[in-house]
């Protein structure tokens, strides 16, 4: 997936030189609604991979971002791209190690994600929300090129390389907006999110069937709870 800022940037920061007879995969990979990958192969990568949970449009295997070292091993690519996933993944630590692992030293990582308060989006699922100040913690062990606020909609857009020598920051301490509890938390539970779904499909129901001055006041109650 890939909106049109998330395009641009990404045809603005990787170049040919970046590109050109390099090993590429993108992860989340399904082309929803653009995808960087038509620029990109037109710069001649030695290979283009694809992957993501399901099969579709720009999708060569099916991979778990959280599987990538398992099956892929470590230090395997040059260049690692990955627009508007990291929202969706629950464990969103593993995902980052893995995007970390896979990428060689020297490679380049290109990431984009959602900020807040940008809407709901459950493809199937939405977790978190980054704002430029996680983005920099989460990645204070890559050299960070160019870090960006998405100026279409609330996002953070980063392109930054993995240096020599790399060694993994702790990343057990940082917490996210969690678009399920509603505020900033270090890990969501199974109840968080079975309570998370029935609210909504709560809300949704009520939203058919009641007048709207009854939707109003319970409105406001919901916002309390929140």
């Amino acid at each position: 997936m890939c909106n049109d800022a998330c395009m641009q940037f990404g045809i603005t920061y990787l170049s040919r030189e970046d590109i050109h007879g390099r090993k590429i995969i993108e992860v989340g990979a399904l082309n929803v609604n653009g995808s960087l990958r038509s620029a990109m192969e037109g710069f001649g990568p030695s290979s283009y991979l694809g992957v993501d949970i399901a099969a579709g449009l720009g999708v060569d295997e099916i991979c778990d971002i959280n599987e990538l070292t398992r099956r892929y091993g470590t230090e395997r690519f040059d260049v690692v791209i990955s627009t508007e996933l990291m929202e969706h993944v629950r464990n969103w630590r593993g995902a980052i190690i893995n995007l970390k692992q896979i990428l060689k030293p020297g490679g380049i990582l290109l990431l984009t994600t959602r900020s807040a308060p940008f809407h709901y989006h459950g493809y199937p699922y939405d977790f978190w929300r980054y704002e430029v100040e996680d983005i920099e913690v989460i990645f204070s062990d890559f050299n960070i090129e160019t870090i960006e606020k998405d100026p279409l909609a609330p996002g953070v857009f980063l392109k930054a390389k993995k240096p020599a020598g790399w060694h993994e920051n702790d990343l057990t301490k940082v917490a996210l907006h969690s678009m399920v509890k509603g505020r900033r938390c270090r890990n969501i539970r199974g109840f968080d999110i079975l309570y998370f779904r029935t609210k909504r499909s709560t809300r949704a129901f009520l939203s058919k069937i009641l007048p709207t001055s009854i939707k109003t006041f319970l409105k406001k109650i919901f916002r309390r709870e929140d």
